[in-house]
């Protein structure tokens, strides 16, 4: 073979193996970096990271919000109606925020099993509810209505 053309190939190489380990590199920075969404079913069964941040999205269980009126401290239950799991959140929550209302908080699971919200979201009107929340409902009614007709 002739020396330009074994440099050239030994170039272009190295120049894919470059591009293929930048490439490589940044799906996996960006993979450590995805909020997965759980439900409290998920949560609860232990699919959910115990380190990491994660999505949490459900129904907020009607007379479960309460507020610290001295301080920015609000806890609440959030629901999939199957399965509860206790939410503290220390912020001002969106306006549109109230108890039967879907909601989406990105945070961590606490060692107590308390989930320490750093966002919270709210739907935005009547009609809507997030795809990933609806699914989570669907999922986990489908669930319950297989355990009771193995019983």
């Amino acid at each position: 073979m002739n020396p330009i053309r074994r440099r050239r190939l030994m170039l272009v190489g190295l120049l894919l193996l470059g591009i293929g380990s930048a490439t490589a590199l940044a799906l996996t920075a960006l993979s450590d970096n995805v909020n997965h969404f759980y439900s409290p079913s998920d949560v609860l069964a232990g699919k959910a990271p115990q380190e990491r941040n994660f999505r949490l999205g459900g129904v907020v269980l009607e007379g479960s919000s309460m507020r610290d009126g001295a301080t920015l401290l609000a806890k609440f239950t959030v629901t999939d109606r199957f399965k509860n799991l206790p939410v503290q959140y220390e912020g001002i929550l969106p306006d549109l925020f109230k108890e039967g209302q879907s909601v989406i908080a990105t945070g961590k699971l606490g060692a107590d099993g308390v989930f320490v919200a750093s966002e919270v979201l709210a739907k935005h009107d009547e009609n809507y509810m997030p795809a990933e929340v609806a699914e989570a409902i669907a999922k986990g009614k489908e669930q319950a209505d297989r355990s009771t007709r193995n019983q």
